[in-house]
């Protein structure tokens, strides 16, 4: 019997099997990986990061998955997707973010990678104050390390890249008026990162041309496509933008852009690029 005389059907299943014939001899591909095995071959790298996949992709950071990050090619590698190591899910959240931004051209391909949850709790400032920025906070000099520690741990210390940030150093009546560069791996995102746009934080004070200190100006591909994983239910999440002399932004755990004092202890849920 010939192929095109079987019975046709209109819906498929994940257990499903297509064959496949090719100079290695016939092969067979389960339905449920068929998509993205076409995706993979066919799709030109800059779509990847809006297409959610959400596969597991095992418990380590691979050799081979970091050969296909450095090449370009992305290959087996679609936004969604994550590691699940030492207990905490890693996802990708966008692909290439940083690429050749920094006052130094970033050019090498990365992920951007977030937890899917807080690592855990810590004040931005011992008080209430905002005194020298996100850069001049308690958080920054101190509070990050754990979580540095830990992505350390996770995926090894070479493959967490290092590009430049322009990031708040200074603070003026409560909003943000200076800004440098700095050498950056691991961050606490800002509000644009997560909803697409500035929300609490001031640009100036009303009376100066405003100057906005950052250059992730584009809300990451995840929370696009799938703004189910900007807010976790079970905590309240800092975000690195100064809002007044006293407030840094929040992710409220009703899913609500927030702000609060400095001195209050919430998640820590950074972003850093993996390559």
């Amino acid at each position: 019997m010939k192929i095109i005389d079987y019975e046709k059907v209109q819906t498929l299943v994940s257990n499903n099997i297509f064959l496949l014939d090719g100079d290695n001899g016939t092969k067979t591909i389960l339905a449920s990986d068929a998509l993205f095995a076409m995706l993979d071959a066919f799709v030109p790298v800059e779509n990847r990061r809006m297409i959610f996949r959400g596969k597991n992709l095992g418990t380590s950071f691979t050799a081979g998955q970091k050969a296909n990050i450095q090449d370009g090619s992305f290959k087996d590698l679609f936004l969604g997707d994550y590691w699940v190591i030492g207990g905490v899910t890693w996802r990708i959240v966008d692909i290439d973010y940083w690429y050749n931004c920094g006052d130094t051209a970033f050019t090498n391909h990365h992920l951007v990678i977030m937890p899917d949850v807080a690592l855990y709790n810590a004040q931005m400032n011992a008080t209430n104050v905002t005194t020298g920025g996100y850069v001049g906070s308690l958080m920054y000099t101190t509070n990050l390390e754990t979580a540095k520690t830990t992505i350390d741990a996770a995926f090894g210390s070479a493959n967490i890249l290092s590009h430049r940030e322009l990031l708040v150093n200074a603070v003026t009546d409560g909003y943000p008026s200076a800004g440098a560069w700095f050498d950056s791996d691991v961050e606490l995102p800002n509000e644009i990162m997560m909803y697409g746009s500035y929300i609490h934080t001031p640009s100036g004070n009303g009376t100066i041309i405003p100057y906005i200190y950052t250059i992730n100006k584009q809300q990451l591909a995840l929370f696009q496509v799938c703004p189910r994983f900007i807010v976790n239910r079970s905590y309240n999440q800092w975000l690195r933008d100064v809002v007044s002399a006293v407030y840094f932004a929040v992710v409220y755990v009703d899913g609500h852009a927030s702000c609060n004092y400095a001195s209050y202890s919430f998640g820590v849920r950074p972003v850093f690029p993996v390559g």
